[in-house]
């Protein structure tokens, strides 16, 4: 249900690679090399220490994660239950944190939608359960390419496992999780692992990761370029206005930085809070069974910070797209640094858990600063553009 919005907005971020985006005033006096130097500086520092550094952790605590349901499969125990969960927290934040960069390999190989779609379809995963052969696939030495080729996205991914471990914002007790579940966990959990790992090569390049994720990607054949192109997405994007490149003008690249942030804001003030506030979709919960949305919707306003102000590290943060719209319009620059402040206190007001306070007026003001957040982005996208 979430990814309609994502998927229309893919298309416009992919018009914005075959022609820069043209403004309705050319500023004379905007210093074109000045500025192309600034945002290849921020296009550099966005690549490297945002989206592959989040990307990177993302996959290394999939792998953990994996690890860890293994660990419990074998001994199921209270004490290994209680780690997984705690990875489980652990590896979500990451994918959260990655929300404000959903196009690229994301998107173009479907990888959204495969591994965080919501709610989990409770009907399909008994009749699931109770398939014996089905078991047997996903218990199998490659049961997480079975998962992948068999189960649908309301079967995989993040609320697969999450369903699992978690209960009404509680781990479960290790007892009342069958050897079946934990079959299914396992396979699901491999399947995660796998496109997690993919992102980060499609953008680092595959000589920039491990040995053990080479081999992994090797030995399940798992494409990591474009399907016209053997450039990294990370390459394709830091050599933005050269030849090869999808993305014709720096700008057009830097377009893309606030375009991802713009729509991430809007579908969690919109959507993620919005369904279940207004009435739409009561059951549009992201993460109902261990009662995580509220750090959900923190972190993915973190990661549009992240992505805005030039790293996931506070203390490693070098050029941004912040440097260049505070230099050519700092009254749209401060908006959208307030804004990004406003819509995180907003979100850490909302009473805990949010999926028995979805209705309250706090959620309502988190979806107004949403809002707000939103339209500062397409202010800074208006001033990003003049002068091209």
């Amino acid at each position: 249900m979430k990814k309609l919005l994502k998927l229309a907005v893919c298309f416009f971020v992919a018009a914005l690679f075959v022609s820069p985006f043209v403004a309705c005033d050319n500023d004379p006096d905007i210093d074109i090399s000045v500025k192309e130097e600034a945002l290849s500086k921020a296009v550099e520092q966005y690549v490297n220490n945002t989206v592959i550094y989040t990307y990177r952790n993302l996959a290394d605590a999939t792998i953990d994660l994996y690890g860890a349901i293994e660990t419990l499969k074998v001994n199921k125990t209270n004490a290994n239950l209680n780690a997984a969960a705690e990875q489980w927290i652990e590896t979500r934040a990451h994918w959260e944190l990655s929300e404000a960069f959903l196009y690229g390999a994301v998107a173009d190989f479907g990888i959204d939608p495969h591994i965080d779609t919501w709610p989990l379809d409770e009907t399909a995963f008994v009749q699931l359960i109770n398939n014996n052969d089905f078991i047997a696939g996903m218990d199998a030495e490659d049961g997480d390419v079975w998962a992948s080729e068999h189960l649908g996205n309301a079967l995989l991914g993040f609320h697969g496992v999450e369903y699992i471990l978690f209960s009404e914002g509680e781990v479960k007790s290790a007892s009342a999780i069958t050897e079946k579940e934990l079959i299914y966990a396992l396979a699901v959990m491999g399947d995660l692992r796998n496109q997690c790992i993919r992102l980060e090569a499609a953008w680092a390049g595959y000589d920039a990761v491990t040995k053990e994720k080479q081999t992994l990607i090797d030995d399940l054949e798992l494409g990591i370029t474009p399907s016209n192109s053997n450039t990294s997405y990370g390459e394709n994007m830091l050599t933005a206005s050269k030849p090869g490149s999808t993305y014709k003008t720096i700008t057009a690249a830097s377009l893309a930085i606030l375009d991802g942030c713009a729509v991430i804001s809007e579908e969690v003030g919109d959507l993620k809070i919005g369904n279940a506030w207004r009435g739409d979709d009561r059951n549009y919960l992201e993460s109902p069974y261990s009662y995580n949305s509220l750090v959900d919707f923190e972190n993915n306003i973190i990661s549009i910070e992240n992505a805005y102000l030039g790293g996931a590290e506070k203390n490693k943060r070098g050029g941004s797209v912040s440097d260049y719209i505070k230099s050519v319009n700092p009254t749209a620059d401060t908006k959208v640094k307030n804004a990004i402040t406003n819509a995180i206190t907003k979100i850490k007001a909302i009473p805990y858990p949010f999926e028995r306070n979805y209705s309250s007026t706090q959620a309502g003001a988190a979806i107004d600063a949403c809002t707000e957040l939103t339209n500062a982005l397409n202010e800074a996208k208006v001033a990003l553009a003049e002068g091209d």
